[in-house]
């Protein structure tokens, strides 16, 4: 009790958030923020969201102030004030994805598996309000049909959100390709009621000036982040280890269970 009253000497956030919250929270809060200021954030977030204290904990292992709202984007140019403001803050730079072991030969595809494999802590990464409405989500323009890698949609923006994955640095095509993507989900998702529909590429690695002269006269709402993969095992051990598809045949050959104790 000594210890929180001297981290919250200004009363107003001793009341207004901090007493908000379960004590459990607040030691966390002591005992794993040193700044102040780091601990006040992730008090406020942990009010507005709802935090469980597991979620919490995994928030500020994963240095989550640090991240959030660091993504480079043209949401200024491209969407009004307070949409651009919400919408920069859904963004975060880069994502922690370190439930995928991928190896460095992975693809686009394995990448894109991944998530849907876990995608309790995907989710999670992606924070509050996305809503996943399909993988590898069809649309026709034209006549030809193209595959949109992941589909979401976004309960307090109330825009649809497109995300590219790719397992390779950030190629200014891949704005051009997103831009297009954009359109069409406008097009032919979208209804009158709701924003524009922002688009997150989310890439191995990027540099700045690329990625900005790639979104300068970009018309639509588009982000590029990074993302951190936890790292691959050592080739001596990855032959002992069952594989995904291992895991999948063994679970369709077991019994049903229904009714067992």
């Amino acid at each position: 009790m000594r210890t929180f009253a001297g981290a919250h000497p200004d009363e107003a956030i001793a009341q207004q958030v901090a007493a908000q919250l379960p004590w459990g929270h607040l030691m966390r809060l002591l005992d794993t923020v040193s700044d102040p200021s780091a601990r006040t954030w992730y008090a406020q977030k942990a009010v507005e969201h709802g935090w469980s204290r597991a979620i919490l904990v995994h928030q500020i292992e994963s240095r989550l102030h640090e991240r959030q709202g660091k993504s480079q984007t043209n949401f200024t140019r491209t969407l009004p004030p307070p949409q651009s403001d919400m919408a920069q803050q859904i963004l975060k730079d880069p994502y922690n994805f370190d439930f995928l072991s991928l190896s460095e030969e992975a693809h686009d595809r394995d990448l894109e598996r991944g998530p849907l494999l876990h995608i309790r802590e995907f989710l999670l990464e992606l924070g509050v309000g996305f809503a996943l409405l399909g993988s590898q989500y069809r649309i026709e323009v034209a006549g030809r049909a193209y595959s949109i890698d992941l589909l979401f949609y976004h309960a307090r923006l109330h825009c649809y959100v497109v995300i590219d994955l790719k397992m390779v640095e950030f190629e200014p095509a891949f704005a051009g390709t997103m831009n297009f993507y954009l359109s069409a989900v406008d097009d032919l998702l979208r209804t009158p009621t709701e924003q524009p529909t922002i688009g997150i590429i989310l890439c191995k690695g990027k540099n700045t000036v690329v990625a900005e002269y790639a979104l300068r006269d970009m018309t639509r709402p588009i982000g590029i982040s990074g993302f951190d993969l936890a790292k691959a095992l050592p080739e001596s051990f990855q032959g002992s280890l069952p594989t995904i598809e291992d895991l999948e045949a063994e679970l369709r050959a077991m019994p049903d269970s229904e009714g067992d104790a």
